[in-house]
């Protein structure tokens, strides 16, 4: 080979390595841009339809509204100069139930494996069955003192702003109309920020120190969707729920709704059952399983960065439904066969 056939052949590999950088850099930048298009049309149907929708819903909500406020009412009065008691009770306290309630039930289900009639329905049918009590042990032990010393004070944090801003307090509650538009809202913010926050903690360097913690449960079960190192709980778990109420200046009453909201869907992603009439968990439960597939929580990023691609081509994919009948999925949509079976 000469050298002039050499240099030829290394400029030419120069050229499609360069080539291959930008194309992978077009590629993500491709991806920003389409979230953009996507989250942005999403924002203009909501400003565009959202009376239209709204107002339908409003009159099936009808006179209950007169009774919530009458129930709001009694309630601030009882409290009247003690908001900062009555903010974190309804943020705090109340969410805290809902997350031991729902965990309560799924936990009695883990480790006692019955009734069989909910056991069918697990995701990873050799996993947890009956789950690891020193693992639970651990895990229940990081759930407190993250709800305790993490997400507390970041509560009192997030009141301390909204009370600079306006009364978060006040005696008159939103409309209906006004808190359907702040629920969307508060998704759209919870599903861009803890998409990125979730997978920077993937990354290599992050990942080992911090986030591999969650991961110890390759088949998740509900009160590990908090099972988390205190500086992920803090960036990737609190920060995407309670960026939307600060930053909208919202009621308590919103407020507590989207914290039990994001509490109980957190629970059902991890809870490892495919139950009827529920979410499906399917999505988050294959992320647990590959690690570097599903980092979002309603997939809308995933797709447009492409981190679902292998999730895609999977069972878990065509189970991932809302199951409408007693039918367990993995009976309706069996694995494939095994190489050899």
């Amino acid at each position: 080979m000469t050298a002039e056939t050499r240099a030829r052949e290394m400029g030419g590999a120069d050229t499609a390595s360069r080539s291959s950088r930008q194309e992978g850099s077009g590629g993500v930048w491709d991806s920003v841009k389409k979230a953009a298009v996507v989250i942005g049309s999403g924002i203009f149907f909501l400003a565009a339809f959202g009376n239209s929708l709204t107002w339908h819903l409003q009159k099936f909500w009808g006179a209950s509204g007169d009774f919530w406020q009458k129930l709001w009412t009694k309630l601030y009065l009882e409290f009247e100069g003690h908001d900062t008691a009555l903010f974190y009770l309804g943020t705090m306290l109340i969410p805290t139930l809902a997350f031991w309630v729902t965990n309560g039930l799924l936990l009695l289900v883990d480790t006692t494996g019955k009734p069989s009639f909910i056991t069918r329905y697990r995701i990873q049918v050799d996993k947890n069955n009956p789950v690891d009590p020193a693992k639970l042990r651990q895990a229940v032990r990081c759930v407190l003192f993250n709800q305790i010393f993490i997400s507390g004070p970041m509560v009192v944090a997030a009141y301390s702003i909204m009370r600079w801003r306006g009364n978060p307090c006040g005696p008159v509650l939103p409309t209906f109309h006004w808190a359907l538009t702040e629920m969307a809202v508060f998704s759209i913010l919870e599903e861009i920020l803890f998409y990125y926050t979730h997978r920077l903690f993937h990354h290599p360097n992050l990942y080992k120190h911090f986030h591999k913690q969650h991961h110890e449960w390759t088949a998740p079960i509900g009160v590990v969707s908090i099972y988390a190192h205190p500086l992920e709980h803090v960036i990737s778990n609190t920060l995407p729920v309670i960026i939307g109420p600060v930053l909208l200046g919202s009621h308590l009453t919103t407020t507590s709704f989207w914290y039990c909201l994001a509490l109980v869907s957190t629970n059902i992603s991890h809870c490892g059952y495919h139950l009827p009439f529920l979410p499906s968990p399917e999505f988050h439960d294959f992320h647990h399983l590959r690690f570097n597939q599903c980092y979002g929580v309603f997939g809308v990023l995933d797709r447009l960065h492409g981190t679902d691609s292998k999730f895609r081509q999977t069972k878990q994919c065509e189970r991932h439904v809302l199951l409408t009948s007693f039918t367990p999925l993995n009976e309706s949509i069996p694995d494939s066969p095994k190489k050899g079976q």
